[in-house]
C-alpha cells in the first residue's frame, strides 16, 4: 500500500461529502486507502459515508477523541507507505496525491510535507508554511508585529512571510490540514501526541520529524483548497484558549524550564489580553448600531421637541417638562429599540421591513401605555408619531448609506438578488439550479457556463469557461458555482486564483448531493447553500419562539385555577407551565416518529405538544408524520406553534 489517507470528521457532512469525492479522483491510479474517524457527529454524517462512499474504512467514534487521538486510532491500522492527515473541509487536486507522492519519493530526507492552500476566494493561506513558534516568534505574532511586517524575516518568522509561496522550501511546522508523513518516519517519532485536544499536535509533530533529522517541505507544485483557512472562530474566546494553551502545552515539552516559564508567562499574559479585547471587540460590534441608532433617534426628537414647543404648544415661551426629556424620551426609545430588536431588525441580512415592523409595534405599545397615563403624564402624542417616523427615516436611512459604502454585512437583500453563473454541463447546471432554487436563494438571475470551450451560446449556455472574465462584467455576477462532476478541481482552483481580484464568491456543487459549499469558511453562516429545514433555528423564530412559550406560561400560570378545567392533566399542566418558563421544554416540538430521522431535524427544546395535534389525534401513516416534522421545521412561524396549542389545549398537561 503506498498512501493511507486519514479524515477526522466531526459535524461537517457536507463538507466531508465534497472532500471525500475529490480525494476519490485524485486516487485514480493509485494503490490508496482512506479512512474516515468520525467523532461522534450528530449531523448524519457516518450514514452519509456509509451511503456513498461504501468503499472507505470508516471508524466510529461514539465520544469526540479529539483530533490527536483519532487520528492516531485510523494510523495504527492502517497500511500505507505514507500517511496523509487531511482535514474534511479541504479540496485536493486531481493530481495532488500523485504529485507528492513522487517528491517524497524522490526526497528521501523528507519526513514530512505540506502543499500550498488556497482558502475559498483562491487567495494563498499564509499557514500553509510556518516557522518553530520560540518565545520571541510567538511574542512578535501575538502582539501583531508579524501581521504589521509580513514578509519580515525578524517578525514573521511564525509564516515565513519572507520565503517565496512559488517555491519549493524547508520549513520548521506543516500545517494539520495537509500533513504528508514517511511511515518510517513515523515509526521513529511516535504517533500524534493526544495530551493536544486540538490545535498544537502539527507542531509537535512537525518539531519531532526535525529532531529526528529528518526535513520538512513545503511543496508548492499543487495546491488544496481549505476553507477554514481564514477562520476558526479566531476571535471566540474558546479558539483563544485552546489554541495558547496548546502553545504552553508545547513549551512545557520541547523547551528548556527557564525557556518554557518565560514563554508560558508571556502565553497566559497574551490569554488574557486577547480574552479581553475579544470580549470587547464582539461587545463593541453588536453595541455599535443599536448606540448609533439610540444616539440618532434621540438627537431627532430632542431637535423635533424644540421646533414642536416653541412653534405649536408654546409659541409664546414655555417648555416640556424635564420629566420628558430625561425620563419619558428614553422610555419610548428603549421600547422602539427593544420592538425593532424582537422583530429581527438586527439580524443579518438586513431587512428594511423588520425594523418598520418593529417601530409600528413599538409605537402601537407607547400609544397603548400613553392612554392609560395620568392626565398629568401625557405630554404629546404628536411627538409620539413624529419620533417614531423619525426613527424609521433615520434607521432605514442609515442601512441604506452602509449599503452603498458597501460595508460588510449591510449588503440589502443580498441573498435574493445575488447573480449566479453555474459552470459545468447542461444535466448537471441544470440539477445544480434547480438545488439553488430549493435552497430559497431566489437569485435575480442564474446563467449555464460550458466547461468547453468550444461551445458556443446555443443550447442554454451564455458562453464558455474561456470567456468568464467577460460574463462576470456584463452579466454583474456575484457567485461563480462549479460543477465538481464536470470540472477538474485544478481548473476550478486555477480560475479561483485567476479572478481572485474579481468581486465574486465561489461555490462547488459536489455531484449527486444536496448541498452547494463555499466560499471563504467552514463557519461563516452564507457559505453553504443546502434545501433548508433549519428555519425554526433562525435568530428570528428561536427568540420568538421562546418569547411566545414565555408568554403563553404566564397566561396559563395566572389562568390555571380556570384552565385547570378543560385540560386532561391539571397537575400536568402545572409541571409543564414552569418547565417551559425556566426553558426545560417548548410548547410545541417534533414527533421524532422515527429515531432515523432525528439526525435531520434540528435541534430544539422537547415539546408538550407536536405539529400532529394541530389534527386532533387523527390517524396518519408512518411516513407522513415523519414529513410533518420536516415540513414543521422548514416553514415555522409563529402562527404555526399558536394553531397547535390553540388546537391541542386539552392536551397541555401531557407528560413528555
Amino acid at each position: 500500500m503506498k498512501l493511507s489517507i486519514v479524515i477526522v470528521n466531526y459535524n461537517v457532512k457536507y463538507f466531508l461529502e465534497q472532500c471525500l469525492h475529490s480525494v476519490q479522483k485524485a486516487c485514480s491510479g493509485l494503490e490508496v486507502e482512506i479512512f474516515v474517524v468520525d467523532n461522534n457527529s450528530v449531523d448524519g454524517s457516518v450514514k452519509m459515508v456509509r451511503e456513498k462512499f461504501p468503499e472507505v474504512n470508516l471508524i466510529e467514534n461514539k465520544e469526540n477523541k479529539g483530533f490527536s487521538t483519532a487520528n492516531n486510532q485510523a494510523i495504527k491500522i492502517s497500511k500505507g507507505a505514507y500517511v496523509l492527515l487531511l482535514n474534511p473541509d479541504t479540496i485536493v487536486e486531481d493530481d495532488t496525491l500523485r504529485k507528492v507522492i513522487d517528491f517524497m519519493d524522490q526526497h528521501p530526507d523528507a519526513g514530512g510535507l505540506g502543499v500550498k492552500m488556497l482558502d475559498g476566494k483562491g487567495k494563498f493561506l499564509p499557514e500553509s508554511k510556518r516557522g518553530l513558534p520560540t518565545p520571541l516568534v510567538a511574542f512578535f505574532k501575538v502582539f501583531g508585529l508579524s501581521a504589521l511586517f509580513p514578509r519580515s524575516k525578524l517578525f514573521n518568522t511564525y509564516h515565513l512571510g519572507y520565503l517565496d509561496k512559488e517555491k519549493t522550501h524547508q520549513v520548521d511546522v506543516l500545517a494539520g490540514a495537509f500533513m504528508l508523513i514517511r511511515r518510517s518516519v513515523l515509526d521513529i517519532t511516535g504517533l500524534l501526541d493526544e495530551t493536544f485536544f486540538m490545535y498544537g499536535e502539527d507542531i509537535d509533530l512537525s518539531y519531532r520529524i526535525t529532531r529526528a533529522g529528518f526535513k520538512n517541505y513545503y511543496f508548492p507544485g499543487t495546491r488544496i483548497i481549505h476553507y477554514k483557512g481564514e477562520s476558526t472562530k479566531k476571535s471566540s474566546l474558546n479558539y483563544v484558549f485552546m489554541f495558547y494553551n496548546a502553545m504552553i502545552i508545547f513549551a512545557k515539552k520541547h523547551f528548556s524550564s527557564e525557556n518554557a516559564r518565560s514563554f508560558s508567562l508571556m502565553i497566559n499574559f497574551a490569554i488574557y489580553f486577547r480574552a479581553f479585547i475579544s470580549i470587547l471587540t464582539r461587545f463593541a460590534r453588536k453595541i455599535s448600531l443599536p448606540a448609533l441608532d439610540a444616539v440618532l433617534i434621540y438627537s431627532g426628537i430632542v431637535f423635533i421637541k424644540n421646533y414642536w414647543e416653541s412653534h405649536f404648544i408654546f409659541p409664546e415661551g414655555g417648555h416640556y417638562p424635564q420629566m420628558f426629556i430625561l425620563v419619558v424620551m428614553p422610555v419610548y426609545l428603549a421600547i422602539w429599540l427593544l420592538c425593532v430588536y424582537l422583530s429581527g431588525g438586527y439580524d443579518k441580512p438586513v431587512r428594511l421591513r423588520r425594523i418598520l415592523q418593529g417601530i409600528a409595534t413599538g409605537t402601537v405599545i407607547i400609544l397603548v401605555m400613553y392612554s392609560l397615563l395620568n392626565e398629568h403624564y401625557r405630554f404629546s402624542r404628536a411627538l409620539i408619531l413624529l419620533g417614531a417616523l423619525w426613527g424609521t427615516l433615520i434607521m432605514t436611512g442609515v442601512r441604506i448609506l452602509l449599503h452603498h459604502l458597501n460595508v460588510k454585512g449591510f449588503t440589502l437583500n443580498s441573498e435574493k438578488n445575488k447573480r449566479f453563473i453555474i459552470v459545468g454541463e447542461k444535466e448537471e447546471g441544470q440539477r445544480v439550479s434547480e438545488l439553488l432554487q430549493k435552497t430559497g436563494m431566489n437569485p435575480s438571475f442564474t446563467g449555464l457556463v460550458s466547461f468547453h470551450h468550444h461551445r458556443n451560446n446555443s443550447n442554454g449556455f451564455i458562453g464558455h469557461l474561456g470567456q468568464i472574465k467577460e460574463i462576470i462584467t456584463i452579466h454583474k455576477i456575484n457567485e461563480i458555482i462549479f460543477c465538481a462532476k464536470d470540472v477538474p478541481a485544478q481548473v476550478i482552483i486555477d480560475k479561483m486564483s485567476e479572478l481572485k481580484n474579481e468581486q465574486v464568491n465561489y461555490k462547488i456543487a459536489p455531484p449527486e448531493s444536496l448541498s452547494i459549499i463555499g466560499s471563504n469558511s467552514i463557519n461563516t453562516s452564507g457559505d453553504l447553500y443546502v434545501i433548508d429545514i433549519k428555519a425554526i433555528t433562525k435568530i428570528t423564530n428561536r427568540r420568538n419562539k421562546r418569547l411566545l412559550d414565555f408568554l403563553t406560561s404566564v397566561a396559563l400560570l395566572i389562568l390555571s385555577p380556570l384552565v385547570m378545567f378543560f385540560v386532561n392533566n391539571p397537575v400536568g399542566l402545572i409541571r409543564n407551565i414552569f418547565s417551559v418558563l425556566f426553558a426545560r421544554k417548548s410548547w410545541v416540538g417534533f414527533i421524532h416518529a422515527k429515531d432515523s430521522e432525528k439526525h435531520k431535524l434540528p435541534e430544539i427544546k422537547p415539546g408538550v405538544l407536536t405539529p400532529l395535534d394541530a389534527f386532533n389525534g387523527k390517524n396518519m401513516p408512518i411516513d407522513s408524520i415523519s414529513r410533518l416534522d420536516i415540513m414543521y421545521a422548514r416553514d415555522y412561524n409563529l402562527s404555526t406553534d399558536l394553531n397547535i396549542i390553540i388546537r391541542g389545549f386539552k392536551q397541555l398537561g401531557r407528560s413528555c
